[in-house]
């Protein structure tokens, strides 16, 4: 049996210094990646990256493949997808808020093709609060009994942090606005197979 490649982490700074030589692979929602990504990054959404299999192959087989995500939960994801499928990848250290923090530029598409939004935290966080908030009025108003929804969610937060996951961005991830345009991942999945 073959072992997995193991994924290797890049500090901003490493990424920065050998960025013309790799596949970079931004991993966000469509609305995150428009918001600002890496030179030359490519949008390929964390739940279209087994579609992409065999275009990130071909990609990985001409260069060294690293993998972003907004602070880095997500890119690691990928990258033991990846390795899963014997796909040695690298993921940003700190995502893109390292890159921009580190004073590095992040590119934004033309203002015709921005579908701009909120970053995946902010619609959890927003999304949350609400919930939450939605709960305690209603356990005040209607029923006792629908303070629950706040305990929920409270314990799905504290169940996320623990994890490192998140069952409220992933079905975020599924709304209209956080989905990619067809047209715009098969540019993307052309790109890699262009390699």
């Amino acid at each position: 049996m073959t072992s997995s490649p193991t994924p290797v982490a890049l500090a901003a700074e490493q990424a920065r210094t050998r960025l013309h030589e790799l596949t970079v692979i931004d991993v966000r929602t469509p609305a995150e990646y428009a918001s600002g990504h890496l030179p030359g990054a490519l949008n390929i959404p964390l739940d279209h990256v087994r579609r992409a299999l065999p275009e990130i192959r071909h990609a990985a087989e001409q260069s060294d493949v690293l993998v972003v995500c907004a602070f880095g939960a997500r890119s690691e994801n990928a990258c033991k997808l990846l390795a899963e499928q014997g796909i040695p990848t690298a993921t940003l250290s700190g995502g893109t808020g390292a890159w921009a923090a580190e004073g590095h530029d992040l590119h934004t598409p033309a203002a015709c093709d921005t579908r701009a939004g909120w970053s995946m935290e902010r619609q959890v966080r927003f999304t949350a609060g609400t919930v939450v908030l939605l709960g305690l009025l209603l356990g005040l108003l209607v029923h006792p009994a629908l303070l629950l929804i706040s305990a929920g969610i409270a314990g799905g937060l504290v169940f996320s942090a623990l994890t490192n996951t998140c069952g409220m961005a992933a079905v975020l991830g599924k709304l209209p606005h956080n989905r990619p345009r067809a047209a715009d991942l098969d540019v993307a999945l052309a790109a890699l197979r262009s390699r």
